[in-house]
């Protein structure tokens, strides 16, 4: 069964530079990951609930499944992915593995 990592970025202090920072090094090592079957991702530009508009950016990344998900971030190019959202993402980012519904 698909499933997904939700990537929520909270915030960042310079938006810009996180921007390029993401754009130009992150998204390169996400897109080397194996077994990655989907990646998306976007800014996000407003709340239409009125509510807080805490989060920056989301990334959505599709695997086969769990067991897939789980190889590919034990591959070294995983490996330098994870480490590198450790670096970018702001304070309160967080991650979630969402099981899709088909």
């Amino acid at each position: 069964m698909t499933v997904k990592l939700v990537v929520l970025y909270s915030r960042p202090a310079d938006a810009g530079l996180f921007d390029q920072l993401y754009q130009d090094v992150h998204v390169p090592l996400v897109r080397a990951i194996p077994g990655l079957e989907r990646f998306e991702s976007g800014r996000i530009d407003a709340a239409l609930d009125g509510g807080e508009h805490s989060w920056h950016r989301i990334a959505e990344l599709y695997f086969a499944d769990t067991a897939a998900m789980d190889a590919a971030f034990a591959s070294a190019e995983g490996q330098a992915t994870a480490a590198d959202y450790a670096k970018i993402a702001p304070p309160g980012s967080r991650m979630f593995v969402e099981t899709v519904d088909e």
